[in-house]
């Protein structure tokens, strides 16, 4: 049987021609290995045996040679056609005209080579474009890929406060060697920082929060527990009968829970951590609805998940206990706009530098952001300052003219 077919190989057409068992594109043959003698041969008759199960109602054919069983006659079977225009079962090799094979510009090789793969992104073969005109003003931006800046609790303890920043931020000096070679200024810092003043002292209010919730264990001496409050009446919160279960069973953290007497699924919470009644007296005194039942029932809810996923509660401090102190140090926290003296700066630092994390508000925003190393300071360069005389001489001019306005407005009226 001899056959040519058409198909599409790389957006180019290809031809197959069946006798020769090889395939042919504009001069360039591409060939086939197809292994003759590695082929199945093709079964005949009585190579299959039939039997009929009466437990299906179909007749079974056995093969002798392969053992498979099939319930289609194999007489049956349409004549086995070797010419196909599938090209993807077979391997194939690209020959040009000179003999090579593989890497020819019209390769599978070099097709594929020229492929993007659209899920993982190269990187760029040049990370910071340093060519003529652009190196000068690239020269802090280099510096900081190839020595990113990276704080320590140390460095805090270094830090020397210039000023409040648009009564936003703190303005500071820190260090970022090891030992100083040179000395800069009476500050010994080379790293010009901006302290977030909120983030800084929310960070300080949620440690000290969590110190404070803490309280002596009297059943277990050495031992710490988180301090809890009364709730009156106790809450009702619906459970299943797992949840129950583990409940009557488990230790748990904060919070003491009271069962229905009845055989409803409910359960009575009575006592939850101090924070709790806290932030439910804060919302009351800002005319807020109350927060207490849902708070307690996701308090709940995580201390249920704990024991069915654990087996027991941890000692650390719970998510629900923490995103309440965190809320309640950032209602208290200092706020933008509000004006700290030189003194209040020092303390707010002093305390920030005490703190476990202080390179994070409670929650997660940075604290400290660098904003220029002196070291990359042209010392020739002359730092024009602004003309203060001059700005107050136009707001003078505009204030005057805004009263002419004002007054003319007023006369016409």
């Amino acid at each position: 049987m001899d056959c040519s077919v058409g198909t599409r190989l790389a957006s180019e057409s290809v031809h197959r021609n069946h006798t020769g068992d090889s395939v042919s594109k504009d001069g360039v043959c591409l060939e086939a290995r197809l292994d003759k003698s590695e082929q199945p041969e093709d079964a005949t008759s009585s190579d299959w045996l039939q039997h009929y199960d009466a437990s299906v109602g179909k007749t079974v054919y056995v093969n002798r040679v392969t053992g498979l069983s099939r319930y289609e006659d194999p007489a049956m079977e349409e004549t086995q056609v070797r010419c196909t225009s599938d090209v993807t079962n077979i391997a194939v090799s690209v020959i040009s005209e000179m003999g090579d094979v593989g890497e020819s510009s019209n390769s599978l090789f070099s097709l594929y080579s020229k492929w993007n793969n659209p899920v993982f992104v190269r990187p760029p073969m040049v990370g910071v474009d340093i060519s003529s005109g652009q190196a000068d003003g690239l020269a802090v931006k280099i510096h900081n890929v190839l020595f990113p800046y990276r704080f320590s609790k140390s460095m805090i303890h270094s830090m020397k406060v210039i000023h409040q920043v648009d009564k936003k931020f703190l303005a500071c000096l820190i260090s970022t060697k090891d030992d100083e070679l040179v000395e800069h200024t009476e500050t010994k810092g080379n790293l010009l920082v901006l302290v977030d003043q909120h983030a800084a002292h929310e960070r300080v209010r949620l440690e000290n929060l969590i110190a404070d919730s803490y309280e002596d264990d009297p059943d277990a001496p050495g031992e710490r527990r988180l301090c809890t409050s009364t709730i009156l009446p106790p809450l009702g919160i619906s459970v299943t009968e797992e949840e129950i279960r583990m409940l009557r069973y488990g230790n748990l953290l904060g919070v003491l829970v009271h069962f229905s007497p009845a055989a409803d699924l409910k359960v009575f919470v009575g006592k939850v951590p101090l924070c709790f009644m806290e932030k439910e007296s804060n919302e009351l005194r800002r005319g807020r609805p109350s927060v207490i039942k849902p708070i307690a029932e996701e308090y709940l809810r995580e201390q249920i998940e704990l024991l069915h996923s654990t087996g027991r509660v941890r000692g650390t401090l719970p998510l629900t206990v923490l995103k309440v102190l965190a809320s309640l140090a950032c209602h208290g926290a200092i706020k933008f706009n509000d004006t700290l003296s030189r003194d209040e700066c020092y303390s707010l630092v002093a305390s920030l530098s005490a703190c476990q994390l202080p390179f994070q508000c409670a929650h997660g925003r940075p604290s400290i952001v660098p904003l220029v190393d002196v070291l990359h300071l042209d010392k020739d360069t002359e730092v024009q300052k602004p003309n203060l005389r001059k700005l107050r001489r136009m707001y003078k001019t505009l204030c005057q003219l805004s009263q002419t306005l004002c007054c003319n407005s007023f006369c016409q009226g």
